[in-house]
């Protein structure tokens, strides 16, 4: 048996921000074993079975820049762990998960690689390496492999793991922003932002969203009742409880009517233009069917159904819909004509992501109801140039957002405010969208909560809207992006004492401060939870509170290769060193260099209005400052340190000890001293992690008053 083959030896989602990219990632550690020694220009044929394989690769750049960078590699030679890199990628993005990033580094062993890739979810990108591996071997081998059947496979379980594209769409509105996302269960509810600035969505659902409105707006009868006591037009109808009573009250409000679900949503169940009791007596059965109960019957509105997306007080987005037909041939059936004229069309299909609805006359009650109507089936055959009506309503996906008429905008937020959903789907018959209300008959016909987004984000034609802006508008104003205070510290010296000082500090100057350490997670002064809190999982509690305001998280090296940060981006990142790499060769660490790549992940997070606090006296450490994007404060026990000297004539932040005190310091001038407490002072060489905390303290703003008391009531509990 050939041992031309690659063996896992380790696989690992990183959570957060890692040695490789600011995002999630999958990281495997690859033995390619005798493909050591066998590069791809080395292996007959291979180049042609990948390829054609997946010929998609072709547009991949590699480290060449451009498109078709892979393949000159493959051409020219490169090996296993970098070209299973790139299948992965090419697997994910051929099942509907766009991602583009990836690396893969020698380690010190032979044949033994690092390989990491971008990847939303982690079974997703865990089926598509274990996928992976097999398309490689069998490239290599000549063997058979199903490369539809795997994509197929990976497109199953994104469509069960993954966000829908409409929640997807609204996170990566708000990464746009610079606002951080937070998934909080396995189906479409996230937080946006943190601590205290955190807002929720549940796709088109907001925790502004009233609840009392969504009762409302599915209560279709009230609806109406307070819809016509705002003065939006509302069509005339009545809630019935029997066929009879439908046919009653269809006679009393006048010929042609509509039949509908009390409690309904999407078209489901709903009947239009009806004008014999036949129909009205089979309209009845079906609403009642799809709606459990009640059923309204309303005058029949002539015109076209609109849907108008309503964010806030503004009217973000207008789709228009048209009718569905099919013309005979005197061949085929009405399921024939249906499937080769109307679900041939590329925007219909059964998944979400599809604009239009695939139609089936033999299965959908509203279409089978529909063509009873004409006198068909969907086996009929309609005769050669007859128009058979498939579908009234439903396809209302045509966007119109630029040409609607103020006045009918007006109605349109005007409904919902009266409902009083935040955002809403408020669906409209009326003639021309393009026409004043008062030239045309038009009404209200239901105002929608958790309003479907796609028809917005993907019409069947016209211009796509961008719903995401419009909401992240809505929850966080023109300019907040919901972040709060985060201080990151990384290393493997005083990292716990110091968190715990620096998270006293805050607590003192009357911050509602969250603090994940080795010693517990705290709020304020109180001791939560007293195990060691410095995993990712235990990260996520301070952001998910509510009630935090500024967060601190200790960060050992191990987690970072382990798991990565928890969260995106800090305000000031800390890092006490980078010189001993003894203790995490287990990761394949066994340098400085190596340890410089982990170190500086602290560094590379820093928002570009934050601050690096960083050791001075660490060679290591003081390479950094050139990757931070935002300021630099340095510490170090003396003030004749070098980088630190350098750093004042630069005209940056500085902290250091003369004699008792710290001092604090900008350039040439002096900004403050403080008195370092006895429990300190005995030694203050050793304690230059005290320096840090206070440091960090003093890039959030804190004042050297405060800063001074603090110091003065600090009591460790360890």
């Amino acid at each position: 048996m050939t041992s031309k083959r690659i063996e896992f030896l380790r696989v690992t989602h990183l959570n957060g921000p890692n040695i490789w990219t600011y995002r999630p990632v999958i990281e495997a550690w690859l033995d390619i074993g005798e493909l050591e020694d066998f590069p791809s220009n080395t292996l007959p044929g291979f180049y042609e079975r990948l390829t054609a394989m997946l010929p998609g690769l072709a547009v991949h750049r590699c480290g060449v820049g451009e498109p078709g960078g892979f393949l000159q590699r493959l051409r020219e030679g490169t090996w296993a762990g970098h070209i299973l890199e790139h299948v992965v990628l090419e697997l994910q993005n051929m099942a509907g998960m766009r991602t583009g990033f990836g690396k893969t580094r020698q380690t010190s062993t032979r044949g033994v690689y690092k390989m990491a890739f971008r990847t939303r979810q982690e079974q997703v990108g865990r089926a598509a390496l274990e996928a992976g591996r097999e398309l490689l071997h069998a490239a290599i081998h000549d063997t058979p492999f199903d490369v539809s059947q795997a994509v197929a496979a990976l497109h199953e379980l994104v469509d069960t793991h993954c966000l829908g594209p409409s929640t997807a769409h609204l996170v990566d509105a708000a990464t746009a922003r610079g606002i951080p996302a937070i998934r909080l269960t396995d189906g479409n509810l996230v937080q946006l932002g943190y601590g205290h600035k955190q807002r929720r969505i549940w796709t088109a659902e907001t925790d502004q969203t009233s609840a009392i409105a969504e009762e409302i707006a599915s209560d279709k009868d009230l609806t109406k009742s307070v819809l016509k006591a705002c003065g939006v037009p509302v069509p005339e109808g009545e809630l019935v409880a029997s066929a009879e009573e439908a046919w009653a009250a269809a006679q009393d409000i006048g010929l042609p009517v509509v039949l509908k679900p009390h409690d309904g949503n999407h078209g489901r169940g709903v009947s239009l233009d009806l004008s014999s009791r036949v129909d009205v007596e089979a309209a009845y059965a079906l609403a009642n069917r799809k709606g459990g109960g009640r059923v309204i019957v309303e005058r029949y509105i002539p015109g076209n159904e609109h849907r108008f997306l309503v964010i806030g007080r503004r009217l973000v987005a207008a789709a228009k819909g048209e009718t569905a037909w099919v013309t005979g041939d005197g061949k085929a059936n009405v399921l024939e004509l249906v499937n080769s004229q109307l679900n041939t069309d590329p925007r219909r299909g059964t998944m979400e992501d599809a604009p239009l609805n695939r139609l089936n006359p033999h299965e959908a009650a509203e279409i089978v109801l529909e063509l009873q109507r004409q006198g068909l089936t969907a086996y009929a055959v309609p005769a050669l140039g007859q128009k058979v009506l498939i579908q009234r309503n439903g396809n209302v996906a045509y966007d119109i957002t630029d040409e609607v008429h103020p006045s009918v905008a007006a109605v349109a937020t005007l409904a919902a405010r009266a409902v009083g959903l935040d955002v809403a789907g408020v669906d409209m018959v009326l003639e021309d969208a393009t026409r004043p209300l008062t030239e045309q008959r038009a009404a209200v016909i239901e105002v929608n909560a958790s309003p479907g987004l796609l028809a917005h984000l993907k019409p069947a034609s016209g211009q796509p809207r961008d719903i995401g802006q419009a909401l992240m508008t809505h929850l966080f104003g023109s300019q907040d992006d919901g972040r709060i205070d985060v201080v990151g510290i990384s290393g493997q010296v005083n990292t716990t004492p110091l968190a715990r000082l620096l998270g006293w500090l805050l607590h003192t100057c009357g911050r509602k401060v969250g603090l994940a350490c080795q010693e517990g997670f705290y709020l304020g002064a109180r001791c939560v939870d007293a195990r060691d809190c410095t995993s990712w999982a235990q990260g996520q509690r301070v952001l998910l509170n509510r009630s935090v305001d500024v967060a601190v998280f200790e960060h050992s090296f191990s987690a970072i290769l382990s798991e990565g940060l928890a969260y995106d981006k800090c305000r000031v990142g800390v890092v006490t060193d980078a010189s001993r790499f003894e203790a995490l060769k287990a990761f394949h660490i066994d340098n400085l260099d190596k340890l410089y790549t982990v170190a500086r992940t602290q560094v590379d997070v820093v928002l570009p209005h934050g601050v690096a606090v960083l050791n001075a006296a660490d060679a290591q450490v003081v390479e950094m400052a050139a990757l931070c994007d935002g300021e630099v404060i340095f510490y170090a026990a003396n003030a004749d340190n070098t980088a630190l000297a350098a750093h004042r004539v630069q005209g940056g932040r500085v902290i250091y000890f003369e004699g008792s005190e710290m001092v604090l310091a900008q350039g040439a001038a002096t900004h403050a001293r403080l008195h370092l407490p006895s429990l300190w002072a005995a030694a203050p060489a050793a304690c230059d992690w005290v320096l840090a905390a206070v440091a960090a303290a003093w890039a959030l703003g804190m004042s050297s008053e405060l800063l001074g008391a603090a110091l003065r009531t600090y009591k460790p509990t360890h």
